[in-house]
């Protein structure tokens, strides 16, 4: 019996090739992008105080656009490749098409797809760590700083927990899509650079509402959305892990959506939208290093805590802790990434199934993953606080790498630009760092009609289209 012919393999569909699950890695890929540009793009633009919304979005358009350029430059095969330490890969490029159409480290699917999926996971974790810096980094010292930390930092990582070649890898961590690599690396590095690069003006970091709410809820959802790709992807596979994985992604979140919204209901009276989103978010975290390995409702339960916890560290703990009032985090990356990727990584020592552990790694030795919970019920009781012991392990390695690697990088580039704006841009925002405001107003007409930088048609072709009253808004 011969095969239907859009299933012979040919020199462009090699035999080891799956099509649907190089379909799906790509789909996989793209909507992990999308969670940040458009998504984390526009919730940063418009959860910020007006003046400063094209800065945090821009930080972020940068950001993405940089690692995707140092990836394929060297940091895939830092983070992938040959081992060079055993925490490092070699540094190589990835642009050969030899390499990029050969088989992929794992999987059933290009080189190629591996890269660009990898690579929109380095930039959104930069992207994250945005968060922490927006309104009063200065552009220039961002801009030396993605290419930096991606190199020093996230590399190590990921290499050491994701690559087959890692430490950590070979201890057996269960990370299955980010919790530490990710999550934890952003919330920690945003914390220690926020911390080196100082707060923003007092008078932004007391009133600092957002400009759009309605927008912040889309980008909040393309995000939320988008992570069927950023979990769902994780086992390189159109699989029933994956299919896992994305159901316990949306039921975490949910649950911690909620959990947060009724701690929020129950202290203050009112049901925030601000917080939904932190509560979305923190679910988001915690179910990543979990999200096929655990039972569904296991994910309740993740979502309850992801809920509950950072609210409470937020809410409460952050008053009481005068590091933690001293560094100015106005995404509160610390809290719904460092805080909740943490959790989510303990966790996922506690709850991981043997079973679920054995279809996603695939590997003959297996059997040493394994939760506590189920080593407790099965007699594996060593093993289990083994599995716990080298979460706990990697946790602590991450957060020490960032802290070193984040302040290193801060010093350096100290040393060339300052790392914070001036006392004027910091008054003015967006108009003093890019030229550009978000919103003009019609009296801000003629200037605008004026400026000629980065534009290709004259303003002036366009006179008809006049403005009726100053109410009247314009997105620039």
């Amino acid at each position: 019996m011969e095969l239907p012919s859009n299933l012979i393999p040919d020199e462009a569909s090699p035999e080891w090739m799956n099509k649907g699950d190089n379909a799906w890695q790509l789909t996989a890929a793209t909507l992990v992008g999308l969670q940040s540009i458009p998504g984390l793009v526009i919730l940063y633009g418009s959860l910020v105080k007006t003046k400063w919304a094209i800065n945090s979005a821009f930080m972020a358009f940068y950001a993405f656009a940089m690692v995707i350029l140092c990836w394929v430059g060297w940091g895939f095969r830092m983070s992938f490749g040959d081992k060079l330490v055993f925490f490092l890969g070699k540094p190589a490029v990835a642009l050969d098409e030899k390499f990029l159409l050969g088989r992929a480290f794992l999987g059933y699917f290009p080189t190629a797809t591996m890269v660009f999926f990898q690579s929109v996971f380095a930039a959104i974790t930069l992207v994250l760590i945005a968060g922490a810096l927006i309104g009063r980094m200065n552009f220039r010292a961002w801009t030396l700083f993605v290419p930096l930390w991606l190199t020093c930092s996230y590399t190590v990582s990921a290499f050491s927990i994701w690559c087959p070649q890692g430490w950590l890898f070979k201890l057996g961590v269960v990370d299955f899509a980010g919790g530490f690599v990710i999550h934890l690396s952003a919330g920690v590095a945003g914390f220690t650079a926020a911390f080196w690069v100082g707060p923003r003006a007092e008078k932004d970091r007391h009133n600092f509402p957002p400009n759009n709410i309605i927008l912040m809820l889309a980008g909040a959802g393309l995000v939320w959305m988008g992570w069927s790709g950023f979990n769902g992807g994780a086992p390189f596979a159109a699989s029933t892990i994956s299919a896992l994985a994305v159901l316990n992604t949306h039921v975490c979140t949910a649950t911690s959506l909620l959990t947060w919204l009724l701690l929020d209901g129950f202290f203050f009276g009112k049901p925030s939208v601000l917080g939904a989103i932190q509560g979305m978010i923190t679910g988001l975290v915690c179910i990543t290093p979990a999200a096929g390995v655990v039972q569904c409702w296991a994910a309740i339960l993740m979502g309850i805590i992801s809920g509950g916890v950072p609210w409470y560290t937020m809410m409460v703990l952050h008053k009481k802790v005068k590091l933690l009032n001293l560094v100015d985090d106005p995404m509160a990356i610390f809290h719904t990434h460092a805080i909740a990727g943490g959790l989510g990584g303990v966790l996922t020592g506690f709850f991981a199934v043997p079973k679920l552990c054995r279809l996603f790694y695939l590997v003959p030795d297996w059997e040493k993953y394994i939760g506590l919970a189920y080593g407790l019920q099965n007699g594996r009781t060593s093993a289990g606080f083994k599995q716990m012991g080298i979460q706990l392990a990697a946790m602590l390695f991450v957060i020490i790498l960032n802290i070193v690697m984040t302040s290193i990088i801060c010093w350096f580039i100290g040393l060339i630009v300052p790392l914070r704006l001036s006392d004027e841009e910091l008054v003015i925002g967006d108009d003093a760092v890019h030229g550009e405001q978000a919103f003009a107003l019609s009296h801000d007409r003629e200037r605008f009609i004026s400026a000629k930088h980065n534009k290709v048609y004259d303003t002036d072709e366009f006179s008809s289209a006049a403005f009726n009253s100053i109410g009247e808004v314009q997105m620039v």
